[in-house]
């Protein structure tokens, strides 16, 4: 009698959960049409921009509540480009991401905020190097879903941020004779995100 009152608990639990689970749908990150953009001081008068081109993850949207979404992006930190082989190669250095004992940089969602039906703000953990802390994105478009012409699901997403990269250990620089330091502590960071339904 207990069996089977346990294994009736079971279903019934069951059919309780799953229809929720089944409420998200897991979008992949397309990289080809997703770009991570930021841009730092350079010499305290201009700012020099760059982007990471190896960019991967997935995005659990649930539909019915968007406040119950995830998201996991991983950036691979050899990928940096700022235009400049030199400048690229020192940021790849130990002296700035260490790209050969840290390949990778990642953010993980932790709470999705919702006004009048978009969500507004992702806030997460940004991992750089061996330091995690938290962030939160601004959310200024979340589309639609579209089709395109080979059949997929899509939709799109744009979002950015600030971070100060000595919180991360990233802490390089040097000093100039006139005052100020030849790269700002401040880093802005724009995302451009297109999706694709799984």
């Amino acid at each position: 009698m207990i069996m089977y009152l346990c294994k009736r608990l079971l279903v019934i639990t069951l059919l309780v959960i799953l229809p929720q689970l089944a409420m998200a749908d897991t979008w992949k990150i397309d990289q080809a049409h997703t770009t991570v953009e930021f841009k730092i001081r350079h010499l305290m008068v201009t700012w020099v921009k760059g982007v990471f081109t190896d960019v991967e993850g997935t995005v659990d949207i649930d539909e019915a509540d968007l406040a119950k979404s995830s998201t996991k992006v991983r950036i691979g930190t050899a990928s940096v480009d700022t235009n400049n082989q030199k400048r690229d190669d020192h940021l790849r250095s130990p002296d700035f991401f260490n790209a050969e004992k840290f390949p990778a940089m990642t953010f993980v969602s932790r709470q999705v905020q919702v006004a009048n039906g978009q969500p507004v703000k992702i806030v997460g953990d940004l991992t750089i190097l061996d330091v995690t802390r938290e962030v939160e994105l601004e959310v200024a478009d979340f589309s639609q879903t579209v089709t395109d012409p080979w059949g997929n699901t899509r939709r799109g997403a744009s979002a950015s941020t600030q971070i100060n990269r000595s919180d991360y250990g990233l802490t390089w620089n040097k000093a100039l004779e006139a005052g100020g330091v030849v790269v700002g502590d401040e880093v802005h960071i724009n995302l451009e995100i297109e999706m694709i339904k799984q």
